[in-house]
């Protein structure tokens, strides 16, 4: 009687043959190694003894630990899972939110997460839950009766928005004012939403002018108690009449109406366009006006508005006061944190000295020159930090520039990454236009010239709209030098 191997070897073929012969090695090594050993038929050798009975799957890959399954710890089983309370939201929805599923061990920590979880949902007001412990029936497999608990949770859904009503919006439609407030039939009825939704059309009506809207968010209908009712009074859309800066002498009004963004009419018929009175960007162009000038070196001016209306209401000046205060000097600047490059070398390439009239727009010059520097000797995360001190003499500061230098860095890899399909001989092509080689210290100046040499090539598209731009992709060697 031919071996077991060797039918499987004759019927199957030679694939079939392999996967049987894996199986057999790993189900009964004894009984392989008899084949080989004994040879197969006659020659006076035994017979190999039979197959051993091949053991089920399951218990196949827990005996080899070919896969560890996970197992759970607890003292009660799961007997079943109930929801109660849930008419809008099916429980097959509700169930499929829940980690506490029958059949499995029981855990307060998991049920309680699931609590979380239907609270998330954000279709019910109040949820709870409460256990039951029952025994569970026996089965095959374990004839004595198990602990098991009965877990229920109790639910109270949330309302559902059955209409929003505009009432009182002449200028804008209620489709405009459905989009920005966020509420819609169907939705939960939630009065943090409503608020939420009465704010939106607040911010709304303000930029497109209406600053004296007022609006009232109220629950329910006489005949609906589920509706939403915004009242709307828009009063008057305003625009800007004229813009005025009183108390610059320093700047001339003109120069400083083009660094705000709100405008006055045009001429003519275009008298109605770009001069919507919007608060909040008025409030911010007050900002602009105060760092103009701590920009100038007027550190402690002050910018504040004031509004004139006409008889109408209709139309309005804004009227944007300047406080300049007096003009300041830098008294001393320090430099501190710096260990590897010396304070001359960092001073040579600064432009703001002791005695100089503070300039904001000098001294952002003045860090980028002293981050390049560190990055032209591979500091490329180095960072400064400038303060500003003043002294109790009037007019005078003292700048402090705090550096962190970082580590330094080499490039370990340089490539260049392109939108679309790669080609090496583009790529190749453009790598010569950079001076960096792998083993250079990584030079943030020379990246930023080679990413635009690489651009300027006209090798590849560089319209945004159709495909990315290329870039420079350096990978720094692996351990900084410091």
């Amino acid at each position: 009687m031919p071996s077991r191997l060797s039918c499987c070897n004759f019927a199957k073929g030679r694939l079939i043959a392999g996967f049987v012969c894996c199986v057999a090695i790993a189900c009964s090594p004894k009984t392989l190694h008899a084949q080989f050993g004994g040879g197969g038929m006659g020659g006076g050798q035994a017979q190999a003894p039979a197959a051993e009975t091949k053991p089920k799957f399951r218990d196949h890959i827990h005996n080899r630990d070919g896969m560890a399954l996970r197992r759970e710890d607890g003292d009660a089983i799961v007997a079943d899972v109930r929801v109660i309370g849930n008419q809008v939201i099916s429980t097959t929805t509700i169930l499929a939110e829940l980690q506490t599923r029958k059949g499995r061990f029981y855990s307060e920590e998991t049920v309680l997460s699931d609590v979380g979880r239907l609270n998330d949902m954000g279709s019910f007001d109040n949820v709870t839950f409460e256990i039951e412990e029952r025994l569970t029936q026996s089965n095959g497999s374990n004839p004595a009766p198990q602990k098991g608990v009965l877990v229920t949770f109790y639910l109270r859904e949330r309302a559902l928005v059955s209409q929003v009503i505009y009432h009182g919006n002449y200028r804008m439609n209620d489709r405009e004012l459905s989009g920005r407030s966020g509420i819609n039939d169907g939705d939960p009825l939630s009065q943090f939403s409503i608020e939420t939704g009465k704010r939106r059309l607040m911010d709304y009506y303000h930029e497109e002018g209406f600053n004296q809207a007022s609006i009232v968010a109220s629950v329910g209908l006489p005949d609906d108690a589920n509706a939403v009712v915004f009242r709307i009074n828009e009063g008057p859309k305003e625009r800007i009449a004229d813009i005025k800066i009183e108390g610059c002498s320093i700047v001339s009004e003109s120069r400083l109406k083009k660094v705000i963004q709100s405008r006055g009419p045009m001429l003519g018929f275009m008298s109605y366009l770009g001069n919507v009175a919007d608060i909040k960007k008025i409030d911010g162009d007050v900002d602009v006006l105060a760092s103009y000038y701590h920009n100038l070196g007027f550190l402690t001016a002050t910018v504040g508005r004031r509004f004139e209306y006409d008889d109408t209401g209709k139309w309005l000046t804004v009227v944007y006061v300047v406080n300049e205060g007096p003009r300041f000097s830098i008294g001393d600047v320090q430099i501190v944190g710096n260990e590897y490059i010396t304070e001359e070398s960092l001073r040579r390439r600064m432009e703001l000295k002791a005695g100089d009239v503070f300039s904001g727009t000098a001294m952002r010059k003045d860090i980028g020159e002293i981050v390049y520097g560190y990055g032209e000797l591979g500091f490329i995360y180095a960072e400064v930090d400038p303060k500003t001190i003043m002294r109790d003499e009037s007019g005078i500061v003292d700048l402090v520039y705090e550096i962190t230098e970082g580590d330094q860095w080499k490039v370990g890899s340089i490539r260049v990454e392109i939108d679309g399909e790669p080609h090496l001989m583009k790529e190749t092509t453009m790598l010569n236009l950079l001076e960096l080689r792998e083993g250079d210290l990584i030079d943030r100046r020379e990246l930023e010239t080679g990413r635009n040499r690489i651009e300027r090539s006209n090798l590849l598209e560089t319209n945004p709209s159709i495909a990315a731009p290329p870039d420079i992709i350096v990978k720094p060697l692996e351990g900084s030098l410091r």
